[in-house]
């Protein structure tokens, strides 16, 4: 790479104003080979040009930078010298008075500057607010902007929610246009899907039947949006056909409209401890594109030909009509498994048969079984929580999640496979998962060799999924368990949208991709289309196919921004719980380790909080990142990873959704 070229992606900003630039995410030309391998490229304060955490921006390598203070190792720094694009333009906080200006100090933790607020539409200090930056003036210390919205008082329930969502970039509200098209659908939409089932299913047509195939939906029992249905029979020649029915959200959804437009934007739906702040107006997620019971419905379908060791002997993939016999919670049918009897058993017990077939297969592949548990608050009618739990991840939680992966993996399979002859292989959306960082891994195996445990990598710091899966298997159960899954969790890279196959390290698939979702992920909707495409004799050009390389990033980044939502509500709710119980003590589990003191998970309800390194206790503590401890000078006592403590709660403080501890000798 020449060094005057410019290279294009997304910046990191800090608190103090530095900016990082990750060159392997710099996005190249379709076709060309992936950039090399580079450390994060530096960008002082004064040659960020303006640019915010997540802006899309050219950068131009400026050399190496050495820091003047000295406080900072010198590295090989760019200098952006444009903004491509903005990754927000909104931002929501509270009101600070400084210098006679009023500035809002967003809620946003990367947001590294305050923003001038010139015009406040009449909203008062202790309100939560939405503001829109309108320009960043030469010289200016500051951004400045104006009042798009008063979301309400601080410490308010509805405030507050409101103001995580609005925080992304997520409103649940839809742009005047959506609201008429999605009212029109409201009113024609029940006989559009009618016509569409009458006319297009016909022996040989384009939309095969299996309105009378046994088919079932499992969801949660507070799902409105039900996009996935499992279908079931035994064949004349002893097999089993499995159909994975995903509504067919792109059948409504046309390319160019307002709806996709604002599915575009959303990427994905949000699910909020209180609500959810869908992709598409509730017409369609929760209705037409809905595969509710005993209703015909529109489906894109994965159908698999099984023997009964679930080897997979056909496959089949187009446009279908289906008609649900049963909604079914992941609870009611597991009672019906349990049971050995009742509405579908036959059908169910042949189905999780085959699922736990097929997740041996994949774990003996080396597929890594984390089995992370999620945590559900509930909340009374005024918005207040009066219970948390885990939830429970039962046999047909399981089931659900073993065919949708087999779907997943067979679409984008099908779609390389047919792709490979007219073009280049990237002509698919994938979800891809590198391995994980070797400097993380060596720094794991290092940690497990202290601990008397061997993670067997290769010389080059590599590590399989069956090598990690032998070291969570050897460790459950045990005092440690916590620490090495945490340990190994952190070292894992992140999956993301991709036009560029890599495979998915995690899941141990060669091909992957996300087709079973498209009314809450838009990329499913992509891969819909695609399907549709391929099958007509009409695959995708490649002019468009140079858009999805855009249209993976910001999936990408919409599915952190929502992921970072939805934890914000479950804390925030988990530190208004504790917030009555001041000065009680709880059994925690240590969760993070830093300079700064100790992070905890309190067992009851498994909320983070602090214990800061001044409150540790009566010695000078340092911070020993090797062995993830802290470590008393003169004591030499230890608090480390995964170690259990007692400790009493100080301080909750809702607004910062943090909760203070100390630790209870």
């Amino acid at each position: 790479m020449s060094a005057d070229a410019l290279l294009e992606g997304p910046i990191t900003m800090t608190r103090k104003g530095f900016g990082f630039f990750t060159v392997p995410l710099a996005v190249p030309p379709v076709g060309s080979p992936p950039m090399e391998n580079k450390e994060d490229l530096l960008i002082p304060p004064e040659w960020t040009n303006h640019a915010l955490s997540g802006d899309i921006v050219k950068v131009a390598l400026a050399g190496v930078y050495r820091d003047p203070s000295g406080r900072m190792p010198a590295r090989e720094s760019g200098k952006v010298v444009e903004i491509v694009s903005r990754a927000r333009e909104t931002f929501v906080g509270s009101f600070v008075e400084e210098g006679g200006k009023t500035l809002l100090v967003s809620d946003y933790k990367k947001m590294h500057v305050p923003i001038e607020v010139r015009d406040t539409k009449g909203a008062e200090f202790g309100f939560k607010v939405l503001v829109r930056i309108k320009g960043w003036e030469e010289g200016s210390l500051h951004p400045w902007g104006v009042v798009e919205d008063i979301i309400g008082k601080v410490g308010v329930h509805e405030t507050e929610m409101r103001a995580l969502a609005l925080g992304q970039g997520f409103s649940s509200e839809f742009p005047p246009g959506v609201v008429t098209d999605a009212g029109q659908l409201e009113k024609n939409g029940a006989t559009i899907l009618a016509e569409e089932a009458a006319i297009r299913v016909a022996k040989g047509g384009p939309r095969a039947d299996f309105r009378k195939v046994s088919t079932c939906t499992i969801d949660p029992f507070d799902a409105k949006d039900f996009d996935d249905a499992l279908s079931v029979r035994k064949l004349d020649d002893g097999m089993i056909e499995v159909g994975v029915h995903i509504a067919d959200v792109s059948f409504f959804v046309k390319p160019g409209t307002s709806l996709d437009t604002e599915a575009i934007a959303r990427a994905t739906s949000v699910y909020l401890v209180d609500r959810t702040i869908p992709m598409l107006p509730e017409v369609l997620s929760n209705n037409l594109c809905s595969l509710k019971p005993d209703e015909d419905r529109l489906a894109v379908s994965a159908v698999f030909t099984l023997d009964q060791d679930a080897n997979i002997k056909d496959t089949w993939f187009g446009e279908t009509v289906i008609h649900s016999d049963k909604r079914f919670t992941y609870e009611n049918a597991q009672e019906v498994l349990d049971a050995g009897t009742g509405v579908m058993h036959e059908e169910l017990s042949l189905l999780l048969d085959l699922s736990k077939k097929i997740r041996v297969r994949r774990q003996a592949k080396g597929a890594i079984e984390f089995d992370t548990a999620e945590v559900k608050v509930e909340l009374n009618a005024e918005g207040k929580p009066i219970a948390i739990r885990l939830k429970e991840r039962k046999a047909t939680n399981l089931l659900i999640e073993d065919f949708m992966l087999l779907a997943n993996e067979a679409v984008a399979k099908h779609l390389s496979k047919l792709t490979k002859n007219g073009g280049p292989h990237f002509y698919s959306l994938y979800r891809i998962h590198d391995a994980p960082d070797t400097d993380r891994i060596e720094n794991l195996a290092n940690l497990l060799r202290i601990m008397g445990y061997h993670l067997k990598t290769s010389g080059a710091g590599n590590v399989t999924g069956a090598e990690l899966n032998k070291l969570l298997e050897s460790v459950k159960g045990k005092p440690e368990e916590y620490l090495v899954k945490t340990a190994a969790l952190r070292s894992m890279s992140k999956a993301v949208y991709s036009t560029r196959n890599i495979g998915h390290f995690g899941l141990a698939f060669d091909f992957y991709t996300h087709f079973t979702s498209p009314i809450r992920r838009y990329p499913d909707l992509i891969i819909h289309r695609l399907v549709k495409a391929h099958a007509g004799g009409d695959p995708i050009t490649t002019q468009e196919m140079q858009a999805f390389d855009k249209l993976a990033l910001h999936s990408s980044e919409r599915e952190v921004a929502a992921a970072s939502a939805e934890r914000d509500s479950i804390k925030m709710k988990q530190v208004e719980f504790l917030s009555d119980r001041i000065g009680e003590v709880f059994d925690a589990v240590i969760s993070g380790v830093t300079e700064r003191g100790l992070y905890v998970e309190e067992q009851t309800t498994h909320t983070d909080g602090m214990i800061r390194i001044k409150d540790v206790g009566d010695d000078y503590f340092e911070y020993d990142e090797k062995h993830y401890q802290l470590l008393g000078r003169r004591t030499r006592k230890s608090y480390r990873l995964g170690d259990p403590i007692k400790v009493k709660l100080m301080a909750a403080r809702l607004a910062e959704k943090e909760l203070d501890f100390v630790p209870v000798v």
